[in-house]
Parts: structure tokens; sequence; C-alpha cells
């Protein structure tokens, strides 16, 4: 398997080539349509490949090996996120307000890499090897969501993979875990009403602002004091808007956040710690509220047999010394919908190195990946295509 891994570096050159076009002309999620059409005009050029698409936004490539074997799902997202590049390299966003600011570029570059090779060599490929190249992963509910509920997908998948670049973890790292990798990312948004009036005089008001103050404060008592220190919760209060001017007590606050689980009990007691909190506090005060919680994507939970063996063919294709034990993450990710479907693993790929300024964090305006780290994308899955579809 090393000599056909080895093959990876022959695409160095397509690889850049592939991402610095896609990192050029970013599109958010359910409208990547210049982007699919690319992807499917690169498939259309590789021998042995059925192309189509599952969705408007989506593009699946199956190769049938000469061998049997298992049928392999592996998944690339291909959506931008709606954020003015701050970069200045040559190759920048051309679309004013839109950038590749989590490495999908990165993704679809190293799965249409993958493609190419397993194209080239079907007779090294056992079962059946499906590609697919998702939409829409920054919006929820999810491009992966639609389509294992609405498309035959997953329909006969043995086992998925895929990886995410990581500008956290040096250019060529792999990082793979069993279990909980990523958490259930859940939002919620709460409205705090009061009665307004004039500043000078908030004896006559129920202060909104304050009130809210008071459950941004009392919220972090359901992580501290309603929760065992053992299971991860995380509640963040990211927007916080009221008022209108400097003499004015508004009569409502608005309030968005953030609460990240990966315990599926927790998950759903979250929702009435935080309201029992909310409750209490504008109850206290005078205050009325509406709060809007919405579930998102599942937790990414590892199978437990996919996640040993692709540490085993990190440790054969990248060696010990870039091979890491990966730490979960209270990130969210709509892999976790294919995992309902099928056993798989999840893992990353570190992207950030000084000589390509890539340790800027995801969904940063200055965020950019060490290209170096996609022939190490393409060296993991292809070898785990080729791998996971023996069988045991």
């Amino acid at each position: 398997m090393t000599q056909s891994i080895d093959r990876a570096s022959t695409l160095t050159e397509q690889l850049v080539a592939w991402r610095r076009h896609l990192h050029q002309n970013p599109e958010v999620g359910f409208a990547e349509h210049q982007t699919a059409a690319y992807i499917e005009t690169e498939l259309g050029q590789m021998p042995g490949l059925s192309v189509s698409r599952p969705t408007e936004t989506s593009v699946l490539a199956v190769l049938k090996g000469h061998k049997a074997g298992r049928t392999v799902l592996l998944r690339a997202d291909i959506d931008a996120l709606p954020i003015h590049e701050e970069n200045t390299f040559e190759f920048a966003s051309q679309t004013p307000g839109v950038m590749h600011a989590c490495g999908h570029d990165g993704h679809t570059a190293i799965l249409l890499g993958v493609a190419k090779l397993l194209s080239e060599r079907p007779e090294e490929v056992a079962g059946e090897i499906r590609m697919i190249f998702q939409h829409a992963e920054e919006i929820g509910p999810g491009g992966a969501e639609e389509l294992v509920m609405e498309t035959p997908l997953m329909d006969g998948v043995d086992v998925v993979t895929g990886l995410h670049l990581n500008s956290s973890l040096p250019a060529g790292v792999v990082a793979v875990k069993p279990g909980a990798f990523m958490a259930a990312p859940d939002t919620l948004t709460l409205t705090i009403r009061g009665k307004g009036g004039h500043g000078a005089h908030p004896e006559q008001t129920v202060d909104p602002i304050a009130v809210g103050a008071q459950v941004v404060t009392n919220l972090q008592h359901v992580v501290s004091r309603n929760v065992a220190a053992l299971d991860a919760l995380v509640v963040s209060i990211t927007l916080f808007q009221s008022g209108s001017t400097h003499n004015v007590i508004p009569d409502t606050a608005l309030l968005q956040g953030t609460v990240r689980t990966f315990d599926a009990d927790l998950r759903a007691r979250a929702p009435q710690l935080i309201e029992r909190v909310i409750k209490g506090v504008c109850d206290a005060h005078g205050a009325t509220y509406d709060l809007d919680y919405e579930f998102g994507y599942r937790p990414v939970i590892n199978t437990d047999w996919v996640a040993t063996r692709l540490r085993e063919i990190a440790l054969e294709t990248v060696g010990p010394d870039l091979y890491q034990d990966a730490k979960p993450t209270m990130g969210g990710e709509d892999f976790s919908a294919y995992l309902q479907k099928a056993p798989g693993a999840y893992f990353n790929v570190g992207s950030a190195s000084d000589s390509a300024d890539s340790h800027w964090p995801h969904h940063h305006p200055r965020f950019t990946i060490d290209e170096a780290s996609l022939e190490t994308g393409v060296k993991m899955l292809y070898a785990a295509a080729l791998n996971l579809g023996q069988g045991e």
C-alpha cells in the first residue's frame, strides 16, 4: 500500500491549483452552483467514475473496484462562509463578503485528488467507493442531513469517513480518536420584555438590560452547579442587543447564544435547565421573556473500530512522529448525520505553519492553510478507501 500512497506526491501542483481556484471563487451553502459545476467537470475527466448530482449543489462520484469488498463513503464539504477575506495573496476571494474561512476548499481539493488516484488504479480497489462533495455544511440543518434523509446516498454504505483540516495542529499531523469527537451545536434566542422609560428614572421601568445581564451571569451556574464536572457542557451568550441611545431605557433586549454537548441525555436536559434560570431571573425582576431553542447537528461520535483502523492507517501513512491522539472539541459538524446510517469516523489533518501564516483560527478573515497539508489529506483518505473497503 505504501507505494500506492506515495502516488499522492505526484499530485502536488494539481492539488494546489484546485484549492486556489476554489478559494478564489467561494460560494455559501445551498448556493454552490459554480463550485459544483467545477467539481463535476474535473471529475468528468477521470476515467471509470460515475458522476451525478444527488442535490442541486452537491456532486457524487462512484468507483466500482475490481475486487469484492465493502461500500465506503468518503466525504468533503464544499461551501464557504459569509466572511469578507482579509488575506492579500493573489488567490484571495474574488467574491466580496464570502471566503473559504474553514478549509473546505482544501477538503474538496483533497477528495478530487483521491478520486483521481482511485480512478487510475481501479484494480487496487475492493468494493465500491462513493465520494460525496457535500453542500451546506455551515448552514443548519446541514447538507448532510438533506443527503441522508432525501437521497439514496447512504443505501448500502458499510462505512463512512472524512477529514477536517485543523489550524491548531502543525501541517502534516494526523489526529484520530474513538468515541466523542465533536459536540452538538444547539442555539438559543431569547427576547427579554421589560418596561422602558427615562434613563434618569429607572425605578419607573423594568430594565431589560439589567435583567439580561443577570441572565448571562446566572446561566453560567447551569454549567458550574447543575452539571457534573466531568460532563462537557458549554453555554455561551454571543449576542446582546438592546437600546438605541444613552438616556432611554428600552423595552426589550435580544440575546443569542450557543449550547454545546456530547451526551444525549444532557443535551435533552439543557433547555429545561437554561429556561429555569431565565424564568427565575425574569420573574424576580418583573420581566417576561420569549425563548426559542433550536437543536442543531448531532454530536460526532466516532465508531471505535473505524477510528482504531484509521489510527493504524495514519501510523503507516505518516508515521508515529506525525500522529496524535485527537482531543474532543466543542465545535460541531454535520458529518454526524452520516453516522446515523453507518459506522464511521471523522479525523483531523493539521494545516498550521509559520511559513504559510496559517495559525489563524477557523472562521477568521485571515484563515488559510499550509498547502502541504493537502498531500497528507490525500494520502490518508486514499489509504482509508483501500483499507476500509477490504473489510476485516
